[in-house]
């Protein structure tokens, strides 16, 4: 477990921060018609454009700059042309930079014109569910009272929490230790230390928490029931008295009142 200097936290502030806009710059192109593909050459042209690379492009093989995820897909959504998004559907964005040899990463769930009162149930708590994550990553917890926090949130709500993908540490490698679970116990866990640098990124379910891999490519997760999911992420470091979050969503939030 590699603890960052305040030197090296600002870095990763920059590259966080440049996840932040390419986010927006996205989001503003999600729309009904556009194919999940033609959101793919946005994010990367606009990351390449600022000086970075994508983190997720050729990781572990992976085919593309962004992971898009429509509805049922809970994350690994790869990009593809024939995947249109239309009126109604949940749209998970998540990106990965490289700037300066540092790692920023982020997502956002992004949704295409009017919802369902069910589907915008769980985009709101779901992001809440990440905001009180946050609110416990502060050094001399552990891991577990984050889990606990966002876990015991989203069930209360009467959503299922994933359990195969969590969030992570991460540095100059895009994953590094400890693993930060959405579920856990308080007081259970790695300590949570100052200058740790991590990703709180809850996966939530309409139904059961439960999901299945694409045997066909790999990546793709969906919920096991078909219904929808929702994903936020940020990046933050951890101090003595709060979190430092280094992700913003004002971007985000611009653009979003602007449609």
């Amino acid at each position: 477990m590699y603890l960052k200097s305040d030197q090296e936290i600002e870095l990763m502030r920059a590259s966080a921060l440049l996840v932040s806009k390419t986010l927006a710059t996205v989001g503003q192109e999600i729309r009904p018609g556009v194919s999940t593909k033609y959101l793919d050459k946005i994010g990367e042209t606009f990351i390449r454009d600022n000086g970075a690379v994508p983190s997720f492009l050729n990781f572990c093989g992976y085919p593309a700059s962004l992971c898009i995820s429509v509805n049922e897909t809970v994350v690994h959504g790869i990009p593809d042309e024939k995947i249109i998004i239309k009126e109604g559907d949940i749209v998970s964005v998540d990106c990965g930079v490289i700037l300066n040899g540092w790692h920023g990463d982020s997502a956002y769930t992004f949704a295409c014109g009017e919802v369902s009162p069910e589907v915008q149930h769980l985009l709101d708590v779901t992001r809440q569910s990440l905001e009180l994550g946050i609110e416990k990553a502060v050094a001399g917890n552990r891991v577990g009272d984050i889990g606990y926090a966002i876990q015991s949130y989203c069930e209360a709500e009467g959503l299922g929490v994933v359990r195969d993908l969590v969030g992570h540490g991460i540095g100059r490698d895009m994953h590094e230790e400890p693993e930060i679970p959405n579920y856990g116990r308080r007081g259970t866990g790695h300590l949570l230390k100052e200058g740790m640098v991590i990703c709180i990124e809850p996966m939530i379910n309409m139904g059961t928490y439960r999901v299945t891999i694409s045997e066909k490519d790999g990546w793709t997760v969906k919920t096991a029931d078909h219904l929808p999911s929702a994903h936020f992420e940020k990046q933050l470091a951890v101090r003595k008295n709060h979190a430092d979050v280094l992700t913003s969503y004002d971007e985000i939030n611009k653009i979003l009142k602007k449609q």
